[in-house]
């Protein structure tokens, strides 16, 4: 299993499972014995699967924290005027050995563990803590009765007493497809399951580590797996869950999306799914998009639904979120595919009908949900590395550098074409054969093409086509049988290289260097027995069944390997190859080291005193962003920007922003001198990572320049590119100075300004307008500074900082001249919403208010809609640190439940209820962090 990154699961044909990381560039197998898989449905900490014989396993990965349980149950006893404490009870008491409440008889006896994957950690044991605080020897606390207050210690009244004895068990079965206990009762056991899918663990409010399990029986029935958390990742029961219809295929949303698909074509929607029913309330059927062609798969994520027709056609629902199910219109997408499986972040992948590879949908952002293309991952498995590895290495090294197929390569190359001089060949030879060279990427070949151009005859020899290669290259190119043939068994391993005949290259110029170094393996030569282990060549794809990317984090940022052909090159091939010896791989290192000081001195030292022609360099970085247009019709539109860089002859730099977009069918542009800019700031806006520049001209039009980026943490990149180019073309560097002038935003970003003679000038004061601002790493709420340089500054969490005197932090964290006296630094703050109720004759207070009223949940204005669930921390930097909880700590005092009374909305609130007040708010109040740098 991969160590790191997250996991893409897909299912091939064969039914074994495979795992790909993000951060991986390799199919692995995922080791389960001699179970065969028909679908898998995965999360981040586990893995849902439904094997050949339609029962379903759990794939739990392992981690640093074991899966533990705590049983429990009590021991009671009552006082006996004879004897003393004993087990002799009233016939109106509890059980001797109960639950908590009494009404349970639990013995040790009746304790067993839920699944053979299970164990006990230790035996019975008494809890000596009672409350946190240590209780007498034998760990028994006293009442006067049952069930009373309990206390640790005896008195005189104490007439009953009882003690809790633990155990613990522990979950062993990780990493290892664990199968899920079927139901005792056999009326209980469902039907042979065809399909299942995991999620919910995003469920408002809902305690953290529970998941939802839906699965559907061959007879079309849905079912709910109970108690799915992270101490019990089994489960304990399954429920049947009624349905308008035969049930075909099912999907879950990590939130509250849950949508099916019925025989008949139509798909049904799960409304009411939250925290305190997480199996929903009632179905919703909605139309597919074709009636002739019913929804054969579908699949949701958190504001998105896509799926695939009978006839492969993928299609996405418009308009999807927790308040509208159901969408509201199908759109058709390009390409047709078996299925589609939507993970993390929207992201979606697919299994194509053509070649049933997997593919990934690129673009997919959440300003642009139904992405722009299908790409290929052509990713190959792990059980190929080697054999692709060691067939490549021996062709473009071992094969190439004996003396006999080095004569056979000359003449091979000679034969076709321009010859190529004895001293050019042993370099045109070196580009196929150095590591990392070969490796299938178009950018090697382009550069290899514009760099060594005079040796590039090889390249030409790839257009003939492969039926004019002859029978000898037939024979190599024939993919392995199942069962190899006795003359191939019967040929030593380091001898059946010798089937590769380069002299037939000069009637076949098909099979040339590059075509070899790229195409061929092991297996597509049919001679050594390790690729028999498999039932695919060893240069075929796999054919996928199933994928599942629901564990599957990728964003903007990934920078993923999967969309690169890998050959095998990083491995050496000495050890397979004896005819290399160590003596011949150093001359044949020597001699391409020559060669290429011999092209350095022919191509740059002969012109070295030559004078520089451009004394000026230019520097480049574009991008995709959004523009806010700030005329009719207002609106986001979609815009290239590029960032140019001049560096002038005595090293100072000035740089120009420029915003390309289309009107009318007609292309225009902004630009943007940077030294014209007086401020970059971020914009609090929830819908878009936007951020705004203002000039002194467009602050006096109050009209800055927006722009939106699509992730958070693309804005923060171009942000600190563009605060660094505005500074170097202030001639501005590293920390502020002593006179700088300091200042805080009101979302608490730190801003400085350098003062400049004009100001400090009574007659030639200069502008507030044209000040220049800087940002500065941190996050305070109130800032003071003097002339020493001294800077100290108080947080939302009224917790004192002072300024190190270093630069970065923030969004400039990244920057190599920002690491020196940076450090974390984390802020408290309080969100508040206010809850608004208005007297009613008849129930009294109530959310019923008057059309005319405020939101009966509000800001403190009223004017906005707050509640607990659409409220939203201050900005993406902040994390939810506690649950929302009353506020009593309101200016003009509260009453006992919090609640502030008034005559009207809005008006003057009071603590205490008198008979003029008609309406009444209370505050809540939830805590938010940040944690940064600064």
């Amino acid at each position: 299993m991969a160590s790191s990154g997250s996991l893409l699961w897909a299912v091939d044909i064969f039914g074994r499972v495979y795992t790909l990381s993000t951060t991986g560039q390799f199919w692995e197998l995922c080791k389960h014995g001699q179970l065969e898989f028909k679908r898998v449905s995965a999360v981040k900490q586990c893995c849902w699967g439904i094997a050949c014989d339609h029962q379903i396993h759990v794939y739990v990965h392992s981690s640093d924290v074991p899966i533990r349980y705590q049983e429990e149950t009590y021991e009671n006893q009552r006082w006996n005027p004879v004897i003393g404490f004993c087990e002799k009870l009233l016939p109106s008491d509890r059980w001797q050995w109960s639950d908590v409440s009494g009404l349970k008889h639990q013995k040790f006896e009746s304790f067993a563990l839920p699944s053979p994957h299970w164990e006990w950690e230790s035996d019975w044991y008494v809890d000596e803590n009672f409350g946190g605080d240590p209780t007498e020897k034998g760990g028994w606390t006293y009442a006067i009765d049952f069930p009373a207050t309990y206390t640790k210690d005896k008195r005189w009244n104490s007439c009953v007493r009882r003690r809790r004895w633990i155990r613990y068990r522990r979950y062993k079965s990780r990493d290892a497809w664990a199968k899920i206990p079927s139901e005792e009762d056999p009326k209980q056991l469902p039907d042979p399951f065809s399909d299942l899918s995991v999620g919910g663990w995003e469920i408002t409010d809902e305690p953290a580590g529970r998941l939802s399990v839906w699965a559907v029986s061959l007879q079309g029935k849905v079912w709910y797996r109970e108690n799915v958390c992270h101490h019990n990742p089994e489960g304990s029961s399954w429920s049947l869950i009624s349905t308008p219809g035969e049930v075909v295929q099912i999907s879950c949303g990590q939130y509250d999306l849950l949508w099916a698909t019925l025989w008949e074509g139509q798909a049904i929607v799960r409304e009411g799914i939250d925290r305190n029913n997480p199996q929903g309330v009632s179905w919703t059927v909605v139309q597919p998009p074709v009636p002739e062609n019913g929804i054969s798969h579908v699949s949701v994520g958190v504001n998105v639904v896509w799926a695939v027709t009978k006839d492969g056609k993928v299609w996405f629902r418009r308009g999807v979120n927790s308040h509208n199910p159901c969408g509201t219109s199908w759109i058709e997408m390009v390409g047709e595919m078996m299925m589609v499986n939507v993970g993390l972040n929207d992201q979606v992948w697919g299994i194509s009908c053509e070649d049933r590879a997997v593919y990934f949908r690129q673009g997919v952002t959440p300003s642009e949900l139904s992405g722009k293309a299908w790409k290929a991952i052509i990713c190959s498995r792990d059980t190929d590395r080697s054999q692709t590895g060691s067939s490549t290495s021996l062709l473009s090294a071992g094969c190439f550098f004996t003396d006999d197929i080095k004569e056979q390569s000359n003449s091979f190359l000679r034969s076709n074409g321009d010859p190529l001089s004895d001293a050019e060949m042993p370099l045109a030879i070196a580009s196929s054969c150095l590591p990392g060279l070969a490796d299938g990427d178009d950018r090697h070949d382009e550069a290899s093409q514009a760099a060594n151009s005079d040796v590039n005859p090889v390249a030409d020899t790839a257009s003939t086509t492969p039926e004019e290669a002859g029978p000898a290259s037939d024979q190599r190119l024939t993919p392995v049988p199942e069962k190899p043939s006795s003359d191939q068994d019967s040929r030593p391993a380091e001898l059946q290289w010798t089937n590769i005949d380069l002299k037939e290259a000069g009637k076949t110029p098909a099979l040339s260097v590059s075509a070899f170094a790229e195409t061929s393996s092991l297996s597509s030569f049919g001679t050594l027995p390790l690729g028999m282990e498999d039932r695919y060549g060893a240069d075929e794809h796999p054919v996928w069944a199933w994928v599942s990317g629901g564990g599957c984090l990728v964003d903007s940022l990934s920078s993923l390997k999967w969309f690169m052909v890998h050959s095998g090159l990083a491995s050496s091939g000495q050890s397979l190859c004896p005819s290399i010896t160590p003596a011949q791989t150093a001359v044949w290192r020597k001699q391409i080291f020559q060669q290429l000081a011999e092209r350095t001195r022919r191509e740059l030292e002969n012109f070295r005193h030559y004078e520089q022609a451009v004394e000026q360099s230019v520097w480049v970085k574009t991008g995709t962003l959004q523009w806010w247009r700030s005329w009719k019709p207002y609106k986001w539109i979609d815009v290239r920007v590029a960032l140019e860089q001049f560096t002038g002859n005595d090293g100072t730099r000035d740089s120009i922003l420029f915003i390309y977009y289309v009107q009318l069918e007609e292309k225009k542009y902004l630009h943007v001198f940077l030294n014209e800019v007086t401020i970059l700031v971020e914009i609090l806006n929830e819908a878009k990572h936007s951020f705004a520049l203002y000039t002194p001209e467009t602050t006096k039009q109050r009209w800055p320049i927006r722009l939106a980026a699509a992730t958070e943490q693309e804005m923060h990149d171009w942000l600190a590119l563009l605060s660094m180019s505005c500074c170097e073309s202030r001639r501005i560097q590293g920390p502020p100075s002593h006179q700088a002038i300091w200042s805080v935003t009101c979302k608490g970003d730190l801003f400085v300004s350098e003062p400049t003679p004009d100001l400090e000038a009574a007659a030639h004061p200069m502008p507030c307008d044209q000040m220049f601002w800087q940002q500065i790493g941190g996050h305070l709420r109130l800032i003071e500074s003097n002339s020493r340089g001294i800077v100290w500054g108080v947080g939302y969490d009224h917790t004192a900082w002072v300024y190190t005197g270093g630069y970065g932090g923030g969004f400039f964290s990244g920057l190599a001249n920002g690491a020196d006296n940076i450090y974390a630094q984390s802020d408290v703050k309080n969100v508040y919403i206010y809850e608004n109720q208005r007297w009613n004759p008849v129930t009294g207070y109530s959310s019923r208010g008057l059309p005319t009223d405020r939101y009966m949940w509000s800001d403190a204005s009223g004017l906005q809609e707050c509640t607990k669930a659409n409220t939203k921390p201050p900005s993406p930097q902040w994390l939810w640190v506690s649950d929302w909880s009353i506020d009593f700590s309101v200016s003009g005092g509260t009453d006992r439940e919090g609640w502030q009374y008034a005559a009207d909305f809005p008006a003057s609130y009071h603590g205490q209820k008198t008979m003029k007040d008609f309406v009444r708010r209370r505050r809540w109040a939830r805590e938010a962090v940040e944690v940064t740098k600064g």
